[in-house]
Parts: C-alpha cells; structure tokens; sequence
C-alpha cells in the first residue's frame, strides 16, 4: 500500500510533466494529494487519459444536521474528478481551473452507504475549453449523482 502525502506541487514542477503524468503522479503517491483530500478523507484511485476515479468512505464527518453526506461533500468530489480528467488531456505547461459546474443529487449519502466513487469523464477537451460529466456511485453501482464541468485550459 501506498502512503500518500498531502500539500501542493509547484508550478515549476507542474510546467515539466504533461497533465496524465501530473494525474498519475497523485495515484502513485510520486506527488502530493491537495490538502482538501486529506480534510475530507479521499483519494485518487485511477487515471488514464480523460477518465479519473477518486473514491471515499463517507463518515459522520460528512454529516449535513440531517444526518446525510453533505452535498458540499458531492459536489467537491465530482468537481475534482471531472478537472482532474480534464487535466490528464492537456500537454506540458498546460493547466485549467473550473468555470462552472452542475450537479444532481440523486440518492441520499450516508457513513451505511460504504465506499463511493466519483468517475470524471472528459466529453471534449479543446485549446481554451474543456468539459467533462462526472457520476458518483456506491460499491453496488447504483447511481447517488452525477455532474458536469466546463473548464478553462491555460498556459501555467
């Protein structure tokens, strides 16, 4: 097992290696995870080019004063998945950040829900734009949200 690590990469660092090997790096523990992954406890599980998988256990942590994963919890792990897939399209010296993005929330999220996993998706990946979707499913398959993401790419 791989222990990871937490903090950020710098943009020099970032300029030398293309988004795949940027995405690869944070699976393989070779760079860090953003310290929001250690805040709220998930990880980086799979990267290929245009498809990122990020999973967590939800806990009480999580909890909204319902008792369910807060959305907010939802919604940072599809963004991340989806960006990150953007990421792994783009050359050396090539960044992007979120414009916008969506999300449904389909099915309540709770600690008895077990593992979930987001799965980002790039639908099309152009010079100064990108967009991906994004589907959050339990260790059963069954759909709890899904998302999309339009993305600024930029020069870093």
């Amino acid at each position: 097992m791989v222990t990871k690590t937490y903090g950020t990469v710098s943009p020099e660092r970032q300029k030398a290696m293309s988004g795949l090997e940027f995405v690869k790096g944070l699976v393989s523990g070779a760079l860090p995870l953003n310290t929001i992954a250690r805040t709220l406890g998930y990880d980086v599980m799979e990267a290929e080019s245009g498809r990122v998988a990020i999973t967590l256990d939800p806990t009480d942590a999580h909890l909204n004063p319902w008792g369910t994963v807060h959305g907010g919890l939802t919604a940072t792990l599809l963004d991340s998945c989806m960006g990150l897939a953007i990421q792994s399209m783009l050359e050396k010296g090539i960044g992007s950040t979120t414009l916008e993005f969506k999300i449904s929330l389909v099915r309540a999220i709770t600690p008895e829900t077990g593992q979930i996993r987001a799965e980002g998706k790039v639908l099309n990946c152009g010079r100064r734009v990108g967009t991906a979707e994004g589907r959050l499913t339990d260790a059963k398959g069954r759909l709890l949200a899904h998302g999309t993401t339009t993305c600024l790419i930029f020069s870093i």
